[in-house]
């Protein structure tokens, strides 16, 4: 296409000043895309989505990160198409002599082109679909190792007794680390249907949700000496403790301290020592409730999942055992050991 070169690229319009975290990545791949592009010397309305595409892979990035960027850069320039700043631009750089429906007709053109160019078939990503993940690839906790993990932390000391809290409500009640955060002292006892619940009340999406404890409850003992001990009768639930282990501080944990709270209490698990993430208590809340029959419905609520699917991802593998070859076919081993 022979368009007269633009310094102004309404690409970099969508990178935002003060961005939120999940902004942050955008603009990084917004950022990154813009200077590919000009190192190869194109322009902004010559995307070339599958040159992008066949980069990223080239430089190691898995197929699923390689989708996530292309969807950004489709998305940004979905956002410009739409912008009638865009137009206007585009009208600038038609040629000054051309008439009015030629510019039209330019204009038309290239936004069609860029459209065609942005296209989701035009860059597919090959990904391979994975029926089965091993048991390494998600941890979750048995029961014995659950109760290992909780018990691991000092509980004679302040910080101790915090940490031993904060696993137990994590494995109790399957809340992410950033809800486990949100909590204050007055969520951790209301009601659904007469039953004990804890009230989560900004969960993903900003939807809440109540958690009934259930034979859980127990957690709440170790919550409660906590509080007890760290003289906290309002606000924040979890929260720092200052080295001299006498005093806590007054804003809540971040969900990065929570992960450095588990990361102190590595627990063996088939002969390796490994660290346990927020995440995996999560995962191992919807297993273990599996397990002892609550009902998968059930547990969607309790982890404020929108689909069964994703509850089901969380459960994990349920038939390993009905899986198991059977020994319909044999070999003489006995053959084996007499070579020679």
């Amino acid at each position: 296409m022979n368009i007269l070169a633009h310094p102004i690229n309404p690409l970099l319009s969508q990178i935002q000043s003060k961005p939120s975290r999940a902004a942050k990545d955008l603009n990084s791949r917004i950022a990154l895309f813009c200077q590919w592009q000009a190192s190869r010397g194109e322009h902004w309305y010559e995307p070339d989505l599958e040159a992008w595409r066949n980069m990223l892979l080239e430089g190691g990035k898995r197929p699923s990160t390689v989708s996530a960027y292309l969807a950004t850069i489709r998305g940004a320039y979905r956002r410009v198409l739409r912008d009638n700043a865009t137009r206007s631009l585009l009208y600038g750089m038609a040629p000054a002599d051309a008439s009015p429906a030629d510019k039209k007709a330019f204009v038309d053109e290239v936004l069609v082109r860029i459209q065609n160019a942005i296209h989701p078939d035009t860059a597919p990503v090959k990904q391979t679909t994975v029926q089965d993940r091993a048991d390494s690839a998600a941890l979750r906790l048995t029961p014995m190792q659950a109760e290992q993990l909780v018990h691991a932390p000092d509980i004679t000391t302040l910080s101790g007794l915090r940490d031993a809290a904060v696993i137990a409500m994590l494995l109790c009640t399957g809340i992410r680390e950033d809800e486990l955060c949100r909590l204050e002292i007055d969520d951790l006892r209301q009601t659904l249907g007469g039953e004990l619940a804890l009230l989560v009340r900004h969960g993903k999406g900003d939807k809440q949700r109540l958690v009934p404890y259930g034979e859980l409850d127990w957690c709440l003992v170790l919550v409660d000496a906590w509080l007890q001990e760290a003289g906290i009768t309002s606000g924040a639930v979890f929260r720092g403790v200052y080295k001299a282990e006498r005093n806590v501080r007054d804003v809540p944990l971040t969900p990065r301290s929570v992960q450095r709270i588990l990361a102190r209490y590595p627990i063996v698990i088939a002969g390796q020592l490994t660290t346990v993430k927020p995440h995996d208590c999560r995962r191992t809340y919807a297993r273990l409730m599996y397990d002892a029959g609550v009902d998968l419905i059930a547990i969607q609520q309790n982890l404020g999942h929108a689909a069964t699917d994703t509850t089901l991802g969380y459960i994990g593998t349920l038939d390993a055992d009905k899986r198991r070859g059977k020994g319909v076919i044999r070999y003489n081993l006995a053959q084996l050991y007499r070579r020679g």
